[in-house]
């Protein structure tokens, strides 16, 4: 069974316009803390980014905050944290929070969030990777993302052999079983067909 012992969370920078989400970011660091799990996150202190870190650091966890340069102004930095990993572009810092992570969970954000969210399922559909990516889709939030995906599939684009594998929650207090569950079955690697939209 592979250990997880750090989680990358993809959020946004911002709140959005629904309390749950923020409340499943403040649920999500608690877990984390609770269970011994690092937080990997984009180093900022605004929106959901400084929500799930605050939260994990309130509950006494560990995190490390990965952030441009050219960042570290407008998403404020979170002095607060264990780890600061300054880096000089934001290939590098994705680079980095894959390297320090066991498994990957997105919650609600934007562009940059889906950006980041989206490399990581390239990554894994051309098999540089086989770390669980999961997407806490608080409220239905990552529903359209999910039916794009179907929409692309259906029309040939995402072929067999070449599927995505990702998970799909909505309660932020299973992630962590969910994603040893995976860990645990998927020795070396997980199937295609074990992880596509498995939904809890």
């Amino acid at each position: 069974m592979a250990p997880l012992t750090s989680v990358c969370v993809y959020c946004g920078s911002g709140f959005g316009g629904d309390p749950a989400f923020a409340d499943a970011a403040r649920r999500l660091g608690t877990a984390l803390a609770r269970a011994g799990v690092k937080l990997v996150y984009g180093g900022g202190n605004v929106g959901l980014m400084g929500t799930v870190a605050s939260a994990t650091l309130d509950a006494g966890g560990y995190v490390t905050g990965i952030i441009p340069d050219f960042l570290k102004s407008r998403e404020r930095m979170l002095d607060a944290v264990q780890e600061t990993v300054v880096v000089s572009d934001m290939h590098t810092r994705k680079r980095l929070m894959f390297d320090r992570a066991d498994a990957f969970v997105a919650l609600p954000g934007g562009i940059g969030t889906l950006e980041e969210l989206v490399e990581q399922l390239t990554w894994a559909q051309l098999g540089q990777h086989r770390k669980p990516i999961l997407l806490l889709s608080v409220n239905g939030f990552w529903d359209p993302l999910i039916t794009l995906i179907d929409h692309m599939r259906g029309h040939g684009f995402i072929r067999e052999g070449l599927d995505l594998n990702y998970l799909v929650g909505e309660d932020p207090d299973r992630v962590l079983d969910t994603l040893r569950e995976v860990l645990a079955r998927t020795e070396p690697a997980p199937m295609a067909d074990e992880l596509i939209e498995k939904r809890f």
